[in-house]
């Protein structure tokens, strides 16, 4: 499958289907703290990116074989609403199956009203919202350069008063950076103008795919995140990783294949993917847990990234 990854465990989604719409990385955005690393082509000019028909036929292949899928969801390398014909595949796709359709955007094309239009039938759409000053926008968010806060905000006031789906609006939180009282009002300020039905509040708690050399990234505390949550008010949840008790989504072959593979050498998730025949955002899942877990590690070289196994790595020093 080239367009298509999962079911993988989703910490807001259950098993989601992911769905990618647009090459590594096309996005309107550069976030500085972007696990995908910097974006390669920033742009706000929407195109059919990827063969709008080849990826209804994965879908459909897809969806005959798999097992427990909660959403299909179009989110993956960039930004997915720049694909100009989502619209027409989230359309076609409601007559394939009932499973409802998310679509996890930044937000930032919510103010056109081509992307509205192409957006109403799915079920829940998951914008994110860093920062509602100018100055904490571009030192976060790195957009492109036609792109304003206020503007933003007033489209995505506009797409909630068209839209019947659920809106769940998260928002990333960086020590130093976007916690302080004067950001924090104004984001309340505008998540009353949005009215989601959802707040996510969410934190770096994992190292970017391409760290920024002029701003630290840092998480906040679950005790820091806790006592903002209260200022958001009951429609306000900390969102952490998924947990499920039967997790039929993570294959276990996958993840021993991963550190097969980094116990040999150091790989990029890109040759992860090559070797496996998998959606790199697929192995990024899989890379993500290890990562966490201590059992794979990530270093830098000439602006790539490579993982190696961690017991491997420790048992060559010691030899």
């Amino acid at each position: 499958m080239q367009y298509i990854y999962g079911p993988v465990p989703s910490r807001r989604l259950g098993f989601s289907l992911g769905v990618d719409l647009v090459p590594l990385k096309v996005c309107t955005l550069d976030c500085i703290y972007c696990q995908v690393g910097r974006t390669t082509r920033k742009t706000l000019e929407r195109h059919e990116y990827v063969p709008t028909q080849a990826v209804l036929t994965e879908l459909e292949q897809n969806l005959k074989s798999s097992g427990r899928i909660d959403y299909i969801t179009f989110s993956g390398s960039g930004e997915p609403t720049l694909h100009a014909k989502i619209g027409e595949m989230i359309h076609r796709l409601k007559q394939m199956t009932d499973i409802p359709v998310a679509v996890i955007t930044n937000g930032t094309l919510l103010y056109r009203e081509d992307v509205q239009h192409d957006l109403m039938e799915a079920e829940v759409i998951l914008p994110s919202l860093d920062a509602a000053s100018e100055q904490s926008f571009w030192k976060i968010n790195r957009p492109h350069r036609q792109l304003d806060i206020r503007n933003i905000i007033t489209g995505m006031e506009q797409f909630r008063r068209k839209y019947k789906g659920q809106i769940w609006l998260e928002i990333m939180l960086l020590k130093n950076v976007n916690d302080n009282l004067a950001e924090l009002q104004k984001l309340k300020e505008a998540v009353a103008r949005i009215q989601p039905d959802k707040v996510h509040l969410n934190t770096a708690v994992r190292p970017p795919g391409s760290p920024s050399t002029q701003i630290k990234v840092e998480a906040l505390t679950q005790q820091e995140l806790e006592k903002i949550r209260l200022q958001f008010g009951d429609k306000c949840e900390i969102i952490v990783s998924f947990q499920a008790a039967e997790q039929q989504a993570y294959d276990t072959d996958v993840e021993a294949a991963i550190l097969a593979l980094t116990a040999r050498r150091p790989v990029t998730i890109e040759d992860m993917a090559n070797s496996l025949s998998r959606h790199r955002d697929e192995i990024l899942k899989y890379v993500t847990s290890l990562l966490s877990e201590g059992r794979l590690l990530k270093r830098q070289h000439d602006k790539h990234h490579f993982y190696t196994n961690a017991e491997a790595n420790a048992t060559k020093r010691s030899l």
